[in-house]
């Protein structure tokens, strides 16, 4: 269980580690909180479980004491030395796979290329939450499930309806790959050191078809909701002539009026530009 946070100072000063903000480091100090991680995904026996950001190991403890195959990946120095000693018997083991690493370029670590099953447990660092989503998404080797430790402000973002501020790109390509099913509020006092939001788990179930949009799809969309307050019908007009020629019979084929705004834009109706365009 998460450690006290006298207990997590004293770890940290024994490491000689300071939180980075810019990375995001905030650790969670709640058990009841790992708790419900564990209890939300309901994971299948055994199933890999990748981990973005272990910090000081607590989830992976849990994860490892539930007979799960880990695939952990840490950008720390620092606290990566201290994983490898602390889980070194795991790792030895092959029950633990570690590597110090950027997230957003190894989205799903050392998983294996032949491991297709597999899910994703995480304390997401906020840092990175929506470029390591992204950098998953184009890796076109999706989980099962997820259950993420999000800013509640991301996980507003994934729920925002077509016509509304929240409404994005990442939205857009989320929707077609995954479905929410589960939320549960996390106080921002059940971490150390206190950062200044609040935070939700979240559960998300592969979709039983998803649809993954190709890395240039994405390109032009998450170019185009940069300008989300200009019509899509200019947009449109300023791309290159096959691109422009291809969303204008977009518009048309699904009666989508040239003066309506990106973030007007259904998720499927994008999917169906992307299929055109593919």
């Amino acid at each position: 269980m998460p450690l006290s946070p006298s207990e997590t100072t004293r770890l940290l000063d024994s490491i000689n580690h300071r939180p980075k903000k810019k990375l995001g480091q905030n650790f969670l100090i709640d058990g009841n909180i790992v708790r419900k991680s564990l209890i939300m995904a309901d994971l299948p026996y055994r199933i890999p479980v990748v981990e973005i950001g272990p910090g000081l190991g607590t989830l992976t403890k849990q994860l490892l004491d539930q007979n799960h195959p880990v695939f952990a990946v840490e950008i720390d120095t620092n606290l990566f030395a201290n994983l490898k000693d602390e889980f070194s018997s795991f790792i030895e083991q092959g029950k633990l796979n570690l590597i110090n690493g950027d997230a957003v370029k190894n989205p799903v670590g050392s998983l294996p290329d032949e491991v297709n099953e597999f899910a994703v447990v995480a304390n997401l660092p906020y840092a990175i939450s929506s470029p390591w989503m992204e950098s998953l998404l184009n890796s076109n080797k999706i989980p099962n499930r997820m259950v993420l430790m999000l800013q509640k402000e991301a996980v507003d973002r994934m729920n925002a309806s077509h016509g509304t501020k929240h409404y994005n790109a990442l939205t857009i390509f989320l929707r077609s790959a995954f479905k929410q099913t589960q939320t549960h509020p996390v106080p921002r006092q059940c971490f150390h050191p206190v950062p200044g939001i609040d935070s939700m788990l979240v559960r998300l179930d592969r979709l039983k078809n998803p649809f993954l949009f190709s890395k240039d799809d994405r390109v032009l969309i998450r170019k185009i909701f940069t300008q989300r307050r200009k019509q899509i019908g200019a947009l449109a007009k300023k791309e290159n002539t096959s691109v422009r020629e291809i969303m204008l019979k977009w518009l048309d084929d699904m009666n989508l009026p040239s003066n309506f705004r990106p973030e007007q834009i259904k998720a499927d109706a994008w999917r169906e530009l992307s299929i055109k365009e593919s």
